[in-house]
């Protein structure tokens, strides 16, 4: 926990103190400010001040939970203790932050129960969110994170030439090969590198690319033959709940000329992926300027509107990158569609863009990894996709 950095934000925000609530490990942000989760059974708060040192507040039931803590930890036992505590908190301070989000607006930061931000609001202070915070210390990348994901992009690449590998190969032999071949080859090779999965990759064909979510299974695994269009989603890391997922998507043919559909919605998604960056990068040029994820998906978006396929956008244009437990990170997403992603693109943290068009027929996603270096801005970390794989 960077106690610095986030007492620094706290500060120029004007917030009083930050106060992370967990109920049997329902905040994940507990876990990563403390380094490491526990087995919880009660309600623990963590009390980081603007100024001055955190405290902590856990049952008597939990206290063997957080021996050696490098912070005073409070003991209660009863209901009223809790209160009290909370009451105690509240002396002299305006404004807490919490992980919550206003109107419902992210619903990635809704992880504390209305009646706890009740609770706290009854003892005189105003709950503002704790979105930004939450960047500040859980999302930005550590040296080691920064490390771990340039060696999971280097390798999830290569696995990801070597799925195509494997598709043209059995074309070329008139051997059979199903969705779910590619998916179990992926995983083998994940294994083999060294590197950790929460779910399995998508290999998805003509219209199951039109499906973004789309999960294969032994019934409906589709074949792939010579003609078809193909969609590869895989994510990987370096072990290590501290190290952000590579998470990339390309695109392939199954022939040697796209047909001129499929190229027109690749050419305007590609364009999407292009301009979210450039965009980013324009703004860190013009005097290190930050942007918000809003802004960012706006500018993706634009480019499929333009080219006529505003119809075939379903979801956001990328998701946060970071440690933690999820693919999905607890960083700003590049959202204006889904929600209206207020927080700021900052130096150190991580994020994707994919953008989409999904059509009744087939899909188009392109998906790369960026990194907001703090002295060179947005850094792409995966390899980039610059043209259809031709896979005869």
């Amino acid at each position: 926990m960077n106690l610095t950095a986030i007492q620094q934000h706290m500060r120029d925000q004007r917030i009083d103190a930050w106060l992370v609530y967990d109920f049997r490990g329902s905040n994940p942000v507990l876990a990563q400010l403390l380094s490491g989760k526990r087995h919880l059974t009660r309600r623990v708060m963590l009390c980081i001040p603007a100024h001055g040192d955190p405290r902590l507040l856990v049952h008597h039931i939990d206290a063997g939970q957080f021996r050696n803590m490098p912070m005073p930890v409070d003991l209660y036992l009863t209901w009223q203790d809790l209160r009290q505590w909370i009451t105690r908190l509240a002396e002299g301070r305006a404004r807490v932050a919490m992980e919550y989000a206003p109107g419902g607006s992210l619903p990635v930061m809704g992880i504390v129960d209305a009646g706890t931000i009740e609770l706290v609001r009854s003892a005189g202070v105003d709950v503002v969110s704790s979105a930004d915070l939450v960047q500040t210390s859980v999302a930005i990348w550590s040296a080691a994170a920064i490390e771990n994901h340039r060696i999971s992009g280097i390798k999830t690449g290569q696995i990801m030439a070597d799925a195509w590998g494997l598709i043209r190969d059995r074309l070329a032999s008139n051997t059979p090969v199903h969705e779910i071949d590619v998916q179990r080859f992926i995983l083998e090779r994940f294994d083999a590198q060294g590197l950790e999965t929460p779910d399995p990759p998508i290999c998805a064909v003509n219209a199951h690319s039109g499906d973004p979510h789309f999960e294969i299974t032994p019934e409906n695994s589709a074949p792939i033959r010579k003609g078809d269009w193909v969609l590869i989603d895989l994510w990987a890391r370096v072990p290590g709940e501290e190290n952000p997922y590579s998470d990339i998507t390309w695109m392939a043919y199954a022939g040697a000329t796209p047909p001129e559909h499929h190229a027109k919605v690749y050419a305007a998604v590609k364009a999407a992926r292009d301009a979210a960056v450039g965009f980013v990068r324009d703004a860190w040029n013009d005097n290190r300027r930050l942007v918000q994820g809003w802004q960012v998906d706006d500018a993706a978006r634009e480019q499929i509107v333009r080219a006529g396929f505003a119809h075939g956008i379903k979801h956001r244009t990328g998701h946060s990158l970071s440690g933690g437990p999820r693919v999905h990170g607890v960083g700003v997403n590049i959202d204006n569609l889904e929600t209206r992603d207020t927080r700021t693109v900052l130096p150190g943290i991580g994020f994707t863009v994919e953008p989409g068009v999904y059509l009744p027929e087939f899909g188009v996603r392109l998906e790369i990894d960026v990194y907001m270096h703090p002295a060179n801005g947005p850094t792409v970390t995966s390899c980039i996709q610059d043209d259809i794989v031709r896979l005869a």
